[in-house]
């Protein structure tokens, strides 16, 4: 099991780069990461896969939100997608390599792998591949997470010498409205750390008081949270968490 390094808990962690539209800086893009780099910040970013297979810095399945234009990123190959600008500035779809090389080991990086069973299952591996081909000789801080404890399972094979952990929340059917009960109950218990062999997981801010959260914390997981909004809610989660992904406010960085 590999640790956090210290690097992944001292300063903040920019939640898909120090974005703010206002000022032409998209999530997940280049500017936003470099913003987040001049800050001082580590960077949490978010992995969709092309249609030919790449792993692409993207965190919807669908393209809507964030640039307008229809259907599942999965549907466009890597050179149609970094033809595609982003809503909000001038900035086109990066792929995970582009980003590598733009970071360049100067801060951690904390990545999301979202799911691309759909359902949490382990219909997955084409993008726990591309991540793990993309990262061969990269130097820098980086740590791996999931929702789907599938793809987890898969990194710890493909990627043992780098940190992995679950991404985790209460699962309540208000935000998980497309997850059958039993799966979103299941997945409530986080029941896949010890065998996934995680040494952190990201959990919803508002559920850091559950039990097994604290239960793995006194075992010594290592806790990040997620999305951190304001101070006084930094403040708040760090009776717990040990750090913050956090957006939409500066971000106190510890001396």
């Amino acid at each position: 099991m590999i640790q956090l390094s210290e690097a992944f808990l001292k300063a903040p962690i920019a939640h898909r780069g120090l974005h703010d539209v206002s000022a032409g800086l998209p999530e997940n893009s280049r500017v936003a990461f470099e913003a987040a780099i001049a800050a001082g910040y580590g960077i949490e970013l978010d992995l969709q896969l092309s249609k030919d297979g790449v792993a692409m810095v993207f965190h919807d399945y669908d393209m809507g939100r964030l640039t307008g234009q229809q259907g599942a990123v999965q549907t466009r190959t890597a050179a149609e997608l970094q033809e595609i600008t982003l809503l909000g500035g001038e900035e086109t779809i990066p792929t995970l390599t582009q980003i590598l090389a733009l970071v360049a080991g100067r801060v951690p990086l904390l990545i999301e792998l979202k799911d691309q069973d759909g359902l949490m299952g382990a219909n997955i591996g084409r993008l726990e591949k591309a991540t793990a081909e993309a990262l061969a000789g990269y130097e820098g801080e980086v740590a791996l997470m999931s929702f789907n404890p599938h793809s987890v399972r898969v990194l710890s094979g493909l990627c043992p010498d780098r940190a992995r952990g679950l991404t985790t929340a209460a699962f309540g059917a208000d935000k998980w409205p497309l997850l059958p009960k039993g799966t979103r109950d299941r997945l409530a218990r986080i029941p896949d750390y010890e065998a996934n062999k995680c040494s952190f997981i990201s959990h919803e801010a508002d559920d850091l008081d559950a039990d097994r959260v604290q239960d793995l914390k006194r075992r010594g997981a290592q806790i990040l949270c997620w999305t951190i909004k304001s101070q006084a809610e930094e403040t708040a989660a760090r009776q717990v968490a040990h750090n913050v992904t956090f957006e939409s406010y500066p971000a106190q960085i510890p001396a």
